[in-house]
């Protein structure tokens, strides 16, 4: 197994209840730091040197970090923020390890996918 932490559904479906706001909230983060030109992957502006000129991150920077480690340490991982890409590891009945899938505006978690198959392998939950 690829992960330590493993959801069933039921349980994913009750985090993402708890965390969508903050799913949200990642998403928006990236946008405005995209807009001022920060690179949250390499930690600099765009053209500029430091992080911002005072040598401190900004604060929008911090708080996508602290939303980065609470999804970290609930085992789900990111797979595109920009999207809001999510997945929480599920192992199915057969033991296979899988991911169970949601993106950002979805009103629930409805698909999954295998480890390789990634999003556009994409299967409703139905078929579990």
């Amino acid at each position: 197994m690829l992960h330590q932490k493993h959801y069933t559904l039921a349980e994913a479906r009750g985090t993402l209840a708890l965390i969508r706001d903050k799913l949200t909230r990642l998403v928006n983060l990236k946008s405005s730091l995209d807009e001022k030109g920060y690179d949250i992957y390499r930690h600099v502006y765009f053209g500029g040197i430091g992080p911002n000129g005072t040598g401190r991150f900004p604060a929008e920077m911090e708080e996508l970090v602290s939303i980065v480690k609470d999804f970290a340490e609930r085992g789900i991982l990111i797979k595109d923020i920009n999207r809001g890409l999510i997945d929480f590891p599920h192992v199915r009945e057969n033991g296979e390890e899988v991911y169970l899938c949601y993106l950002h505006g979805e009103e629930s978690i409805q698909y999954w996918h295998t480890i390789d198959g990634g999003f556009s392998g994409r299967i409703s939950t139905d078929n579990l």
